[in-house]
This record gives structure tokens, C-alpha cells and sequence, in this order.
């Protein structure tokens, strides 16, 4: 294809003829190289995109199963409705919790039994005295002397670990027995 440059103002110039293919010729093998080159590339990085897209796809589909077709919005709306529900389970816990923990203090954690026989006359060791003591040694020493004729029990308040009142040294070795077991630390807490 050969054009003609016409030049309107001076007669004395010539018709100048620009042969386009000659000009363009050397440079088609290397416009087709980068071509293909780009060609290739934009196809390596689709291949990049639609691997993304379908892990983000597997992504999102494992997020919203079970919702039918629900938006990630809904889905994401049921979690937070769970985990307020969540929250306030735990805070209700967490009072109940309170309350027996409270409640735990108050009952009893440790307990001193002695046996013994009070009588020369009668066989065995029936009589006992046994203290019952929560968290803090407050509680009381009962005690049951057995004789042939009948059996007496006694009861001592005790407040702190000290007895109200004088202690024989079988209730004075219960309540001692007592003092001396191991409390539940996450009860006494």
C-alpha cells in the first residue's frame, strides 16, 4: 500500500510515496513475540484468578453451609445472635457460680472423729466425738458417751476454730483432727 503525500502550497516539490508495509515488515515478528508473550501472561495470571477465586468460593461455601443459599450477611448475623447467647450464658454461670461457691464456704469441710471407750464397764469404743467444721472453723463438736444404761449426746459450738465451751481431750483431739485437714481451696476461695 503505497500513499501519496500531496504537498498543496509548493509546486516545485514532489509527490512523496511512504511505502507502509516496507516501513512495518522488520517489526511484525517481534509485535507478533510480544503478543503471544502478553497472550501468555494474561493467561498464567487468569489461571492465578480463578484458582483464587475458587479457594475464596470453597471459602465462602464453607462459611455459609447449612444457611440454603443464605448471604455471608445472615450467616454472619447467626454467629453473633450465638455468641451474645453464648455471652449470656456464661454471665448467668458465672452468678450461679458465685452463689454455690458462696454456699460451698458455708458447708462442711472438715470433719475429726475420735473413738473411745469412756466406762471401764462396757466393751468397745461406742462413745465418739466428731467435729464438723466449713472453710473458716466454724461449726461444732458432738459428742455420745455410750453406757449400759443409755447413751448422752453433747454439742459445743465452735467459732474460728476455738470452742465456745470447755472441751474434753477426746473433743479437744476431734476438733484438732479437724483443723489439721486439708481444706478445698477452690471451694474456700
Amino acid at each position: 500500500m503505497k500513499r501519496r503525500l500531496l504537498d498543496s502550497g509548493d509546486p516545485s516539490r514532489r509527490t512523496q510515496t511512504i511505502d507502509l508495509n516496507a516501513a512495518l515488515e522488520p517489526y511484525v515478528g517481534l509485535a507478533i513475540v510480544g503478543l503471544v508473550v502478553a497472550v501468555l501472561l494474561l493467561l498464567v495470571l487468569v489461571a492465578v484468578q480463578a484458582r483464587r477465586i475458587g479457594r475464596l468460593s470453597r471459602r465462602l461455601d464453607g462459611i455459609t453451609r447449612g444457611t440454603e443459599g443464605g448471604s455471608l450477611e445472615a450467616v454472619l448475623d447467626a454467629h453473633l445472635d450465638k455468641v451474645f447467647a453464648v455471652a449470656r450464658e456464661l454471665d448467668e454461670l458465672a452468678a450461679r457460680s458465685a452463689v454455690l461457691e458462696g454456699n460451698a464456704r458455708r458447708a462442711f469441710q472438715r470433719v475429726g472423729l475420735v473413738r473411745f471407750n469412756p466406762f471401764e464397764d462396757t466393751g468397745g469404743n461406742q462413745s465418739f466425738a466428731i467435729a464438723l467444721l466449713d472453710a473458716g472453723g466454724d461449726g461444732f463438736v458432738l459428742s455420745s458417751l455410750h453406757a449400759r444404761g443409755g447413751t448422752r449426746m453433747f454439742a459445743k459450738a465452735v467459732s474460728a476454730g476455738r470452742a465456745e465451751a470447755n472441751l474434753s481431750a477426746e473433743e479437744a483431739e476431734a476438733l484438732s483432727r479437724a483443723l489439721a485437714a486439708p481444706v478445698d481451696r477452690m471451694r474456700s476461695a
